[in-house]
């Protein structure tokens, strides 16, 4: 779009790119008895592009899907034209739970100011997440170089400077998956999204890097994929911090300009 670029006492007339932003429903269908059922289950603001990963990397984090297997198929749904690439069907396959009335809850209470920290961390132990192994280390020199090679795979961000991004490293250093989004969790639901579709989870000896801060619900994605060291470019929450520890994940904040802080699992750091 044209903008007004206001710059040294000058008013200069330039085109500016955009990141994209649109709403995006997801609904899971499920067989039941005989017959088959749908429920719409969320809505996210998203960058339009890979939203079947999108759309996987939330189910996995939900704890609804375990692997690639529960889906049977990801799909756009027809008949609206104005909205069809806006809402993803989720079929899971026969046999695979799916309790609705649970996710609705889950759904409200994670979006609730009132839910205290133990609450929320004795939710994800429910879900079955367990404490993570050790054995995985990563020299610290490569943590701190993790967020440039993160920047130099945002080419969207470098032409519109309103995205977030995650990737998925190797200790080796070596780029896995990387995706941008307007929304950070979305960022990290393709990412892993990704991962799930091609049968590449647990991701137990990779680094997940995040271009903004670690809040618990990036804790939580990257924990039920079994990722053990987090790095983000911003700050850590307290509950991030304290779920992370939970799980015994290796948490890094700050990680810029050569340097970054552990917060917890130092162990994994050379």
């Amino acid at each position: 779009m044209r903008v007004a670029r206001h710059r040294d006492g000058l008013v200069v007339s330039e085109k500016d790119a955009l990141a994209v932003e649109e709403p995006l429903e997801i609904r899971v269908s499920w067989t039941a008895g005989e017959r088959r059922r749908i429920e719409p289950v969320a809505i996210t603001m998203r960058t339009p592009g890979d939203d079947f990963e999108l759309v996987a990397g939330f189910l996995h984090g939900e704890g609804i899907v375990g692997t690639a297997g529960d889906v049977q198929e990801l799909t756009y749904c027809r008949g609206d034209e104005a909205q069809e690439y806006n809402i993803v069907e989720a079929r899971l396959r026969p046999g695979v739970p799916f309790d609705a009335d649970a996710m609705r809850r889950n759904v409200f209470t994670s979006s609730s100011c009132g839910i205290c920290g133990k609450a929320s961390i004795e939710a994800v132990q429910a879900t079955g997440c367990s404490i993570l192994a050790d054995g995985f280390e990563v020299p610290g020199a490569l943590l701190a170089d993790l967020p440039d090679r993160l920047m130099e795979g945002q080419g969207v961000f470098a032409r519109t400077g309103g995205l977030h991004a995650a990737g998925l490293f190797r200790a080796d250093g070596s780029l896995d998956v990387l995706h941008e989004d307007v929304g950070r969790h979305n960022a990290v639901d393709k990412v892993l999204g990704h991962s799930l579709l091609a049968r590449t989870l647990p991701a137990q000896e990779r680094v997940l890097v995040v271009s903004g801060r670690a809040s618990f619900e990036i804790i939580q994605k990257a924990l039920m994929a079994r990722v053990p060291i987090l790095v983000a470019v911003g700050a850590p929450s307290s509950l991030a911090v304290d779920l992370a520890s939970q799980f015994r994940q290796t948490l890094v904040g700050f990680a810029r300009n050569g340097g970054f802080n552990v917060y917890c699992g130092a162990e994994r750091v050379i």
